[in-house]
């Protein structure tokens, strides 16, 4: 009985004596696997051995491939540096914090378990994207990519994308590395966008893995009106107010225009006022609109001063054809005609009209002839006081016309010398007496076209 109970004693001790004893170290570490890039957790174990020296080797039942393979010798009371490198597993949907279960075995197949913690993610979790903010007067913008993890990206290759540009970046990102860019911009792809809040886009490519990350640009608020005015034309004016939206807001924008009760006769406007306001002598006119970003509004506004100034002309030429022909007395007119000569000599028949509306007295009608005719010594009507060939010159005396009178007198002259194109005779003069004063008048001048032949004449 005795030797039964001491068989049964050795049984229990013998166990715990062969059982080895180690321990494990572990450092802090936030090791992290990326689904879909083949890349391991690596942890640096301490590892002493409290027992007999033996050959330990790694092992786990989960089906991930580890490190170191083969046995780890490790003699009594030393201690060993070991790196445990776990690879990721495929078709392992866990993400998260998992709790890695694996063993140490001796020789002898006694073992002891441990574990380390893995973070488990996806490619996109890994970054974050952001960038500064802008206004419509920005050039650039810093935008920035950093990676959260504790993960050695060596090549990355990262397409930004967003309402204001497009830019590749090539790059590499150590552990919780951040790395900023300046983008330069072009105002015109964003001089039609509202303010507020935009997507920043990256697409980002790691081996054969590939994610979408979503950040946020901030377009700030800002009102930028600019207005540009256009004057030209003096007859017609037109003027053109031109007000452009270059901020990121809808913008409420008002004109006014004063124009005088003359001048908005004939004025015309593109579009028409929204409002008509009076004040006196001015009448006021204005436009209320909304630009959007990136629009403009435009005023056109014309001045027509051709129909007044026709009106004008035409009473100002009224009135000084008045005010000639109530002025004088005696009105005079001369025409000329073509008279066939016997002998083929260039002649010509000019008559003076004269006539009378008031009554006048010691009237002179002086008649000047040109320098290459000769007059023929045939008249029309009175015949003339004096005729001096040598000075060209033919008068008339009358002892006085009554009102409303009119005499006719003409005569006929001749070239021996042909002439051509216009031939142009000198205005006739009266001179005479009215109320005791002296006055003066003048006939037109009358033209003839000598190519034209006979009665084609031009009188001015």
């Amino acid at each position: 009985m005795k030797k039964i109970l001491i068989l049964l004693m050795i049984l229990l001790i013998l166990p715990s004596t062969l059982a080895i004893n180690l321990k494990v170290e572990k450092p802090d570490s936030n090791e992290v696997i990326i689904a879909g890039i083949n890349k391991p957790a690596v942890y640096d174990l301490e590892i002493t051995n409290l027992e007999l020296t033996d050959n330990f080797r790694f092992d786990n039942l989960l089906g991930f491939s580890m490190f170191p393979i083969g046995t780890i010798k490790i003699n009594t009371g030393k201690t060993e540096k070991i790196q445990l490198i776990i690879y990721p597993r495929e078709n392992f949907n866990y993400r998260g914090f998992y709790n890695f279960q694996y063993s140490i075995m001796g020789q002898d197949s006694s073992k002891i378990d441990e574990e380390v913690i893995i973070k488990i993610i996806d490619l996109k979790d890994a970054f974050e994207i952001g960038s500064g903010e802008i206004n419509p007067e920005s050039n650039s913008l810093e935008i920035y990519i950093h990676n959260k993890e504790n993960f050695d990206f060596e090549e990355i290759n990262v397409e930004f994308s967003s309402a204001f540009f497009d830019i590749t970046k090539n790059l590499s990102l150590g552990p919780n590395e951040r790395r900023n860019f300046d983008v330069q911009l072009n105002k015109e792809d964003f001089k039609k966008l509202m303010a507020g809040f935009y997507t920043l886009k990256a697409k980002v490519n790691v081996e054969d893995e590939k994610a979408n990350v979503e950040g946020v640009i901030k377009f700030v608020e800002k009102d930028i009106v600019t207005t540009t005015k256009k004057d030209y034309g003096f007859i017609i004016n037109t003027n053109i107010i031109e007000k452009t939206n270059k901020g990121n807001i809808i913008t409420k924008s008002e004109t006014v225009i004063k124009k005088n009760i003359i001048s908005r006769l004939f004025t015309s406007f593109n579009p028409e006022p929204d409002i008509v306001e009076r004040d006196r002598f001015n009448v006021y006119y204005t436009w209320s609109v909304e630009i959007q970003p990136g629009e403009k509004s435009e005023i056109i506004i014309k001045t027509n001063w051709l129909f007044p100034l026709l009106v004008i002309f035409f009473i100002v030429t009224i009135v000084i054809l008045v005010k000639q022909f109530s002025g004088t007395h005696l009105n005079l007119r001369k025409k000329v005609s073509f008279v066939k000569a016997k002998g083929g000599e260039f002649a010509l028949k000019v008559t003076i009209f004269i006539h009378a509306k008031k009554y006048v007295e010691i009237v002179n009608i002086v008649d000047r002839l040109p320098s290459l005719v000769k007059i023929y010594e045939r008249f029309g009507g009175d015949k003339p006081s004096r005729i001096n060939e040598k000075n060209k010159r033919i008068e008339w005396e009358f002892e006085k016309l009554e009102e409303g009178e009119t005499r006719i007198i003409s005569y006929i002259i001749y070239s021996k010398i042909g002439v051509l194109g216009k031939f142009a005779l000198p205005s006739t003069t009266a001179v005479y007496e009215r109320d005791g004063e002296i006055h003066e008048s003048e006939s037109n001048r009358a033209f003839f076209v000598a190519e034209q032949r006979k009665n084609e004449v031009e009188e001015e």
